[in-house]
């Protein structure tokens, strides 16, 4: 039993991770006032950056007759992912701050840009590769879980806490260093006024624009890192089309279920990991295998209709969320 559990446990950190990684850059955006839908999208944009980059990497190394290096692979597919999510929430900044276009339309709207983006880059570069571009064994080894001498070994804290790829660790960090920005630095002080109530904010002098530019930006290049975990820690490496299969949107509804905390969002990410691989770990005779995938999304609308009917200042979207600002209608 306490195996199982341990598995368990384990298998739901690493299948809410990439979840943790697109609620996190969308935490960071929504406290800016902005609602990104496209948070599916920006995943799908890092997903195939950050493979194609490792994977053209390695081509490369080949072709120069030098062996390709893991850590460097999977720093290129980092800092690829990134790159792709945040270019995804340029777009969406530059049509809602800058042109004050509709922000769920234009989130919905980077949700199929970035989709579209993905799946055809990813196919594309299959036939050319000669049916689908998977990366070397060297780099699915940067991505394997980590054994850390002593920690690791010891029973039952050991796989728990210090077995797993690198990539959770790095979602854990983001989340704290977040935090610790958000509610502990000015800096973040000036972030949250800007999304509660960015009129007040422009009127202290501070620029709201700004804000919200590097909040949207920063945001959805995390949302590209959390795209990245899926095909190269997911899929092994593999691209597989269609691959963020959803992800995405569960990661907007983890945001509320979080009630926009970053720290409240690691404990939630892993619960609705949980979820999402319970049917492989625990069956139940007679029962569908379609109830145990329902699952996340019924839990989904639960947590919606509870936060609903329980609402709370201190744990509601930030005032200003969703609205664009107009300078103009400032009283």
């Amino acid at each position: 039993m306490l195996d199982l559990a341990t598995t368990l446990t384990m298998a739901a950190v690493l299948a809410g991770t990439p979840l943790l990684l697109g609620a996190l850059g969308e935490i960071l955006t929504e406290r800016s006032g902005n609602l990104n839908l496209g948070v599916e999208g920006m995943m799908f944009m890092g997903a195939i950056t950050g493979l194609l980059g490792s994977f053209l990497y390695e081509q490369t190394m080949v072709s120069a007759g030098i062996e390709a290096v893991g850590f460097v692979s999977a720093l290129v597919a980092l800092v690829m992912s990134f790159a792709a999510g945040a270019f995804g929430a340029l777009l969406y900044g530059f049509l809602t701050i800058t042109l004050r276009a509709n922000q769920n339309v234009t989130g919905l709207v980077l949700t199929i840009f970035g989709t579209g983006f993905a799946n055809f880059f990813g196919e594309y570069a299959g036939l050319k590769a000669g049916g689908y571009v998977a990366v070397s064994s060297v780099t699915k080894s940067a991505f394997a879980p980590l054994h850390i001498p002593v920690l690791s070994d010891l029973p039952v804290l050991g796989p728990l806490l210090f077995e797993y790829n690198w990539m959770v660790y790095f979602a854990l960090v983001v989340a704290i260093v977040m935090a610790v920005f958000l509610f502990k630095t000015r800096f973040g002080l000036k972030l949250r006024s800007v999304g509660e109530d960015p009129a007040a904010a422009d009127a202290a002098g501070i620029s709201v624009s700004k804000y919200r530019y590097l909040a949207t930006i920063i945001g959805g290049g995390i949302c590209g890192t959390g795209g990245m975990y899926m095909s190269m820690v997911t899929t092994s490496g593999v691209w597989v089309h269609g691959c963020v299969a959803g992800y995405g949107w569960l990661a907007v509804a983890l945001v509320i279920f979080a009630t926009w905390s970053p720290v409240r969002g690691v404990l939630v990410a892993a619960i609705f990991g949980g979820l999402m691989i319970l049917r492989m770990y625990i069956s139940i005779p007679g029962l569908p295998i379609q109830i145990y995938e329902m699952l996340p999304y019924l839990a989904t609308i639960l947590v919606l209709i509870i936060t609903s009917v329980r609402q709370s200042r201190k744990h509601a979207m930030p005032a200003g969320t969703g609205l664009n600002y107009f300078r103009e209608d400032r009283e």
